[in-house]
């Protein structure tokens, strides 16, 4: 019983790291609020809007429309509320109800900051390079939730380093390509179900759902991919753009590391009865795509559109690797791909004051309930968003952005058998109703 319980223990723990890492590679959770501009037009100008040299996140031709030399700065406040109604958790065959009260809310804040810069070569090539977070994730419920086998802590943090060429092949095309160096770096925690294993074992004092142990994992890697763009300039007014990024390979190295909640599962990890150990899983975080265009319908009002494909089928199996040569973990994820779509509109209200607008469609990569988890209860959601640049010079701009995402309703189904993932976590159903408002802020100044 011992062997098997660690085994467990450890499988969860590391299957869990991964699966994470993936999730908030798509649209569950990808961030993409690396622009204000971007964030106030929800996305619509992403490939082709090409404004400034945070644009190069999207698409790397953008710095091709920016003459001489800029730098930007920003920031994105992200507020997200996750709550699971009509939560039922039990343990496997339903013996053991895992309900202790407390809050189903999972929700927590973010702040994710990004930065840019380019200079023109010459009248031929430019140099841009950007750093931004584009995963990130931060999930925390109390540690005696319905759902604590499953999830209690999840924090997920990455940086991408970008350094960019773009080739002005004529006065309507640009060319580019860029080099990502991604790291990542993620901790998880979930609690183990170690009353009910003990009192298998015959331990008098144990009781199934209450003597938990915490186990959090925490795992890193750097991982490397490139970016591909171009940027078409069909007329004074229409401009058509496109930008690449490839998937990127990446294996977590982890450690897992547990703690008692009680007299019985601290004695039990003093004696050795439970411990952590090492391992590793291997993720491909996906390709995406961005394909846009940007039209100016009067002097004073721009039009603008975005479609934004992420290849989510790639991540179809989930496998950990242990450290000890026990056998590997495999967990089926089945994942779908995914479209986001948007449109935006800017205003120009003066020569210092753009006003500026958009709503976007976004899917979700979780096929059914059966592959929701309440690490990301990620579903299909919608966005609305509001933003203005003000520009006291022709060289210094100020945005401000808002959205507020809109999610549908998303249904969990985690359901256990005694040879699939949910043995040791046991059954966890109810509802998520999900929503999150972001606020960013940029500064850009060319010279």
């Amino acid at each position: 019983m011992h062997n098997k319980f660690n085994k467990l223990s450890l499988a969860v723990a590391l299957a869990s790291t991964a699966l994470i890492a993936s999730q908030v590679s798509a649209s569950g959770f990808q961030v993409r609020e690396q622009s204000a501009k971007t964030l106030s037009n929800a996305l619509s100008n992403a490939a082709a809007g090409a404004e400034d040299a945070s644009f190069m996140a999207y698409n790397p031709a953008a710095i091709g429309n920016i003459d001489g030399n800029q730098v930007v700065g920003g920031v994105a406040y992200i507020d997200a509320k996750f709550d699971l109604q009509e939560a039922e958790a039990n343990s496997l065959g339903g013996v053991v109800d895992y309900d202790r009260g407390g809050s189903r809310q999972g929700g927590e804040s973010a702040v994710v900051p990004s930065f840019a810069a380019k200079t023109q070569l010459n009248e031929r090539f430019d140099l841009g390079l950007t750093i931004n977070a584009p995963y990130g994730l931060s999930t925390k419920y109390e540690k005696e939730w319905i759902g604590r086998y499953h999830a209690i802590e999840t924090e997920l943090a990455t940086i991408d380093f970008q350094p960019t060429l773009n080739y002005r092949a004529s006065d309507r095309l640009n060319l580019a390509v860029g080099l990502r160096a991604q790291y990542a770096d993620a901790t998880l925690s979930n609690a183990i179900d170690f009353g009910s294993a003990a009192a298998r074992m015959g331990n008098p004092l144990a009781t199934p759902g209450q003597n938990d142990v915490i186990g959090e994992v925490t795992g890193d890697d750097w991982g490397y991919g490139y970016t591909l763009g171009a940027l078409f300039q069909v007329d004074n007014r229409t401009r058509l753009g496109i930008g690449y990024r490839s998937e990127i390979d990446l294996t977590l190295d982890g450690e897992l590391d547990v703690r008692g909640t009680d007299p019985v599962s601290e004695g039990a990890i003093d004696a050795g009865l439970v411990s952590g150990t090492g391992g590793k899983a291997e993720l491909t975080t996906p390709a995406n795509l961005n394909l846009g265009i940007h039209h100016q319908l009067t002097d004073r009002l721009a039009l603008m559109a975005n479609a934004e494909w992420t290849e989510w089928s790639s991540f179809d199996e989930l496998v950990v690797v242990f450290d000890d040569g026990r056998d590997p973990s495999r967990t089926e994820e089945n994942w779908n791909d995914t479209w986001a779509f948007s449109v935006g509109a800017n205003y120009a209200l003066s020569p210092q004051w753009l006003l500026r607008a958009g709503l976007g469609l976004d899917e979700s990569p979780v096929p059914s309930a059966e592959y929701r988890t309440p690490r990301v209860p990620d579903a299909d959601r919608q966005w609305a968003t509001l933003g203005a640049t003000w520009m006291p010079s022709p060289e210094l701009g100020i945005t401000a952005g808002y959205m507020h995402v809109f999610a549908d309703d998303g249904d969990i189904d985690q359901r256990a058998t005694p040879t699939n993932e949910n043995a040791s976590k046991g059954n966890l159903s109810g509802t998520y109703e999900v929503a999150a408002d972001v606020f960013a802020l940029s500064v850009d100044y060319r010279f």
